[in-house]
């Protein structure tokens, strides 16, 4: 007998304005899981037990394995699986990825990946895990809460790390790098990986003004996030890190409140902690945040870097096309094509539906 089911989980934005490492939004742009297990049968010919097909809709350049032991989201739900006594996948499994998220930059498309994986986990294994206890495995893998958080539980989030008990910081896999190949792998913890702690992260939900609607300009090429890290400094002034302080904690409240308030959303999303930094990866990033605000661009409410860039997010009320050419234009000034488009907060987060 076979079970068919959907997993759909949205891509996430992170970073918002001054909210580094800690403010996400999950958008209605969809990484879709399409799974079959055929209980009825008791032997498979594939890896693990596992059938994994892939249709690029983003038409990334970047190869997908189909490997179930190389791929991350099947990676990430054999962690899970086997963390309960569950050494592959039941027989006979498929896994139809269809992702139209674009690699490597800035919609958390990693964190997607581990979000969608845990679930798998989840669904296949019928382990009945809560949300909660799901973003302990996935920070176990996926280290930055804003995205996996945004992308599990939907809509605009605020996220934190616990400080671990000594014993759980003495615990070399943590974070684990069971989904990453050697040596990054260090001990082999694939025959009995360790569950995470209780309660590595937290989240918090926002309100969100339904006026607000978020425009994504994408350029056609890739920032990795190592990359995007290695230009920040080790050390911050005091004065920008209250600069920063001082605008995360107006953010959710300006953009919570009906109607916007263009000019305080505009000052509540500048930021001096990454976005000055990372501006020499990004042509155009300069004068695209010099030259558009609310006073010289009608319905803009705020621009900031979606992650670790390329992609930037412009937040608006109207005019979202006009607003998506003035910014595309800059790109092209730096001979880079661009593509864009018009999304909105995805409040349910990551669901599961079965046929």
């Amino acid at each position: 007998m076979a079970s068919s089911f959907v997993i759909r989980t949205p891509c996430s934005s992170a970073n918002i304005g001054p909210g580094f490492d800690v403010i996400g939004l999950a958008l209605s742009l969809y990484l879709e899981l399409h799974v079959t297990v055929d209980s009825s049968k008791s032997s498979s010919q594939q890896p693990l037990n596992c059938l994994i097909t892939y249709d690029d809709q983003s038409k990334s350049t970047e190869k997908i394995s189909l490997d179930p032991e190389v791929n991350l989201i099947t990676r990430v739900a054999l962690y899970v699986l086997r963390c309960h006594d569950q050494r592959a996948f039941p027989c006979e499994t498929s896994v139809h990825i269809a992702n139209p998220i674009p690699l490597g930059r800035g919609l958390g498309s990693s964190g997607t990946a581990v979000v969608a994986g845990v679930m798998l986990g989840n669904e296949v294994g019928r382990l009945g895990l809560s949300k909660d206890r799901l973003l302990d495995y996935c920070l176990m893998i996926e280290r930055h809460p804003d995205n996996v958080a945004a992308s599990l539980f939907g809509g605009f989030v605020g996220t934190y790390l616990n400080e671990l008990k000594p014993e759980d910081v003495a615990r070399t896999e943590i974070p684990l790098s069971e989904v990453l190949p050697a040596p990054a792998g260090g001990i082999d913890t694939g025959k009995q990986p360790p569950e995470p702690p209780l309660g590595i992260g937290h989240y918090r939900k926002f309100q969100w003004a339904k006026e607000i609607k978020t425009i994504a300009i994408i350029p056609d090429f890739v920032v990795p996030t190592a990359n995007a890290r290695n230009v920040l400094p080790t050390s911050y002034s005091r004065a920008d890190v209250v600069f920063n302080l001082q605008r995360a904690a107006l953010l959710p409240a300006a953009l919570g409140s009906s109607p916007p308030d263009p000019d305080m959303i505009y000052l509540a999303m500048q930021d001096k902690v990454h976005q000055p930094y990372r501006k020499t990866l990004i042509p155009g990033l300069t004068e695209v945040l010099q030259s558009m605000n609310p006073s010289t661009q009608p319905g803009l409410l705020g621009i900031c870097l979606s992650g670790a860039g390329p992609t930037i997010l412009a937040l608006a009320t109207e005019r979202f096309e006009e607003i998506a050419g003035r910014i595309i234009s800059q790109f092209e000034a730096n001979d880079i094509s661009c593509q864009w488009k018009l999304l909105q907060p995805a409040q349910e987060g990551t669901t599961v539906n079965y046929s």
